[in-house]
C-alpha cells in the first residue's frame, strides 16, 4: 500500500546532499557555465510547454507562461541576464542539458538519486510535486494497486516510470504528456499518470475531463530542483540564496496562486518558514 510521504522529509535528501557537494566549492574562478552567463548576459533555460500551470502556450498571446516559465524570468532578473527559454520534451531534457544546448533546467524534473549522479542541482528545491491517474469514472480501478498488469500511460522520462514499473503495470510511454493523455483519450491505456498539478486542473476544470477522476495518495512526491551540469558548483552556489529568498519573500507561493496551482503545495508554506526562521 502506498503512503504518502510527509512535506518536508523528501526534501531533506536533497538539501542536505547537495550542501555536502557544495562544500566542496573551490577556487576563485566561476565554473563554465556561470562564467559564460556573466559575459554574455545571457541565461538559456529548458522548459517543458506541453500545457499545465507550471508551463504552456498562452491562447491569447502565444507567448510561453506558467510558474517554471516565471521563475525562469526571475533567475534572469536578478542574474542581470536575459532569459531564453528553450522548449525541451521529457525525452530529450537531460540531453539538452548535458549537451550544453541550454544552461539550466526547469522542466518538471523532480529529484530522484538517479537524476542526482548524472546531473548537478541547485539545493534547495523550488517545489514539491507527486503524481496522480486519471482515470474513468467508472473505472473499477480505486487504488495504485489496481494497475498492476494494466496498460498505463506515461511520458519517457518520468520520474514515474521507476514505480510504475515496480507497481507491475504494462507501460507505455510517450513523448510529451499530451500524447500520453490523447492515448488515454483514445482507450489505448486504463490510465494516464502525469504530476498532479498538470492532471487535477484538467479533472476539474475542462469539459472534456468531465468524465474522469484522479487517483490517491500522490505517487513518488519528490522536491522539483534547478538543473545544472554536473560539477557546476558555482552556478549552484550562486542561484541557491536567490531561491531561499524567493521562499522566504513569499515569491513562489504568489507565483503559485497566480498560475492557479491546486492543490497548493504545503511544502512551499513549510520552506517559507524555515528560510524566515533561518533569516534566509
Amino acid at each position: 500500500m502506498l503512503h504518502e510521504r510527509s512535506t518536508v522529509k523528501p526534501l531533506l535528501p536533497v538539501i542536505l546532499g547537495a550542501l555536502i557537494s557544495l562544500s566542496g566549492i573551490s577556487g576563485a574562478r566561476a565554473d563554465a557555465t556561470l562564467d559564460k552567463i556573466q559575459q554574455r548576459h545571457l541565461v538559456t533555460v529548458g522548459v517543458l510547454l506541453s500545457g499545465g500551470p507550471f508551463g504552456g502556450i498562452d491562447p491569447a498571446t502565444q507567448k510561453p507562461r506558467g510558474l517554471n516559465v516565471d521563475l525562469a524570468q526571475e533567475l534572469g532578473r536578478q542574474l542581470g541576464a536575459e532569459v531564453q527559454l528553450v522548449p525541451v520534451l521529457p525525452a530529450n531534457r537531460v540531453q539538452f542539458l548535458q549537451q550544453g544546448k541550454v544552461d539550466l533546467l526547469i522542466a518538471n524534473m523532480e529529484w530522484t538519486t538517479e537524476r542526482g549522479e548524472i546531473l548537478g542541482f541547485v539545493p534547495t528545491p523550488f517545489y514539491r510535486v507527486g503524481g496522480t491517474a486519471a482515470v474513468l469514472k467508472d473505472s473499477k480501478i480505486t487504488r495504485w494497486e489496481d494497475l498492476k498488469n494494466q496498460p498505463v500511460c506515461t511520458s519517457q522520462g518520468s520520474s514515474y516510470v521507476k514505480p510504475l514499473t515496480e507497481l507491475g503495470v504494462e507501460l507505455k510511454a510517450f513523448k510529451s504528456s499530451s500524447e500520453s493523455l490523447l492515448a488515454l483519450r483514445g482507450n489505448n491505456c486504463v490510465a494516464a499518470v502525469h504530476d498532479a498539478t498538470l492532471i487535477n486542473p484538467l479533472i476539474a476544470d475542462s469539459a472534456e475531463w468531465k468524465d474522469y477522476r484522479t487517483l490517491s495518495p500522490e505517487l513518488n512526491p519528490a522536491p522539483s530542483v534547478i538543473w545544472t551540469r554536473r560539477g557546476e558548483s558555482d552556478t549552484q552556489a550562486r542561484l541557491d540564496p536567490i531561491i531561499k529568498e524567493l521562499h522566504r519573500s513569499g515569491w513562489l507561493i504568489a507565483a503559485q496562486t497566480r498560475n492557479h496551482i491546486t492543490p497548493a503545495s504545503p511544502a512551499l508554506v513549510e520552506l517559507q518558514k524555515q528560510f524566515q526562521g533561518n533569516g534566509a
